[in-house]
């Protein structure tokens, strides 16, 4: 399958992106046809500038996107995804990847998905590009219920929803330039299969919208009550795990399991985001010690930079994972409460 060979030729590639500032990489090592070093295998990674955090962000993604290819093969062996939905599904993540880290070839000009006011301008206190997000967000900091912790956490939930209806819009644009691709070449034999991927396709996008709007709402309940006392998370992703458990019609003994459970990743997201906010301070201070000159003190941080590198994408692609595995879990368990 060529998207498995480009998957793993990107997840090679942004593995040496840890050591780019290397003497060895930095030096001469394997010119093009204008005499240029060439950095990485594809070009397409040369001309990125992402931020340390964001290099180890897209080698966890395709490293998850990666193993779920294999596990797509496996099944292709054994007779299963007959009617490619699976294979569907996997080109899909991947276009997103490639558009949520810039790869995609195109210029990003998506508008924030947000039931935006008509007359809002941008303003000094504009943090999340998204009028909505933006008003909440103001309305919140100068409301006096949040102490500095507390609207540390609130911004961290702010920023995830942002994030969130970026890869919403990601994905709706990737299910209509697919659709566009598509509808010309249904032949009669192939008609139900296609409106049945297609219904599929609508119904994921519209189970997004969905976590949208419930993320929205909880934001705006937060932002005008405060934080209630009794809250169970800090961490954003895993508020939207609990919340999603929740709606998912377990029993009682199941959502308690489940709290423990989250409990455990709520650490590991922690730990995590500490690691990212090393990994970016160290990487701020190779840089600097690279203006300097100095060859000992260069190495040295190097080694240092590196070793954090590794670690936070090697922690990063088990969080996504672990965070993945808690996802199929609830929707799996809500799945089997809704149909008995």
């Amino acid at each position: 399958m060529r998207l498995q060979c480009l998957v793993t030729a990107l997840c090679l590639s942004v593995g040496v992106m840890a050591g780019k500032y290397s003497r060895q990489v930095n030096e001469p090592t394997q010119s093009d046809g204008d005499g240029q070093t060439a950095e990485f295998r594809i070009a397409k990674l040369n001309q990125m500038q992402l931020t340390a955090v964001r290099q180890a962000e897209l080698h966890s993604d395709l490293k998850i996107q990666e193993k779920d290819e294999l596990q797509w093969k496996k099944m292709k062996v054994e007779g299963l995804d007959e009617n490619g939905e699976k294979e569907a599904q996997l080109r899909r993540n991947f276009n997103v990847i490639l558009a949520k880290y810039g790869m995609d070839g195109k210029r990003d000009m998506r508008p924030m998905e947000t039931n935006s006011l008509k007359d809002h301008e941008a303003k000094d206190g504009d943090v999340f590009d998204d009028p909505k997000l933006d008003k909440l967000w103001n309305k919140a900091k100068s409301s006096g219920k949040f102490s500095d912790e507390e609207l540390q956490s609130l911004k961290r939930e702010f920023q995830h929803h942002k994030d969130k209806i970026h890869e919403y819009n990601i994905l709706m644009d990737t299910v209509s330039r697919t659709e566009e691709i598509h509808k010309n070449v249904i032949s009669p034999m192939e008609g139900d299969t296609k409106e049945h991927l297609l219904q599929q396709k609508h119904t994921e996008l519209k189970e997004k919208m969905r976590d949208l709007n419930h993320g929205f709402e909880r934001l705006r309940k937060i932002s005008h009550e405060g934080f209630s006392q009794d809250s169970v998370f800090r961490e954003p992703r895993v508020i939207e795990l609990w919340e999603a458990a929740k709606r998912a019609n377990l029993s009682k003994d199941e959502l308690e399991s489940l709290k423990e459970e989250l409990h455990h990743f709520e650490t590991k997201v922690e730990k995590h985001s500490h690691y990212q906010e090393q990994l970016e301070l160290s990487h701020q201070k190779l840089r600097h010690v690279e203006s300097l000159g100095d060859k000992e003190h260069i190495r040295r941080s190097q080694e240092k930079y590196n070793t954090l590198s590794e670690k936070t994408r090697e922690m990063g692609y088990k969080m996504k994972k672990h965070m993945q595995d808690l996802s199929n879990k609830i929707s799996r368990q809500g799945l089997q409460h809704n149909e008995l």
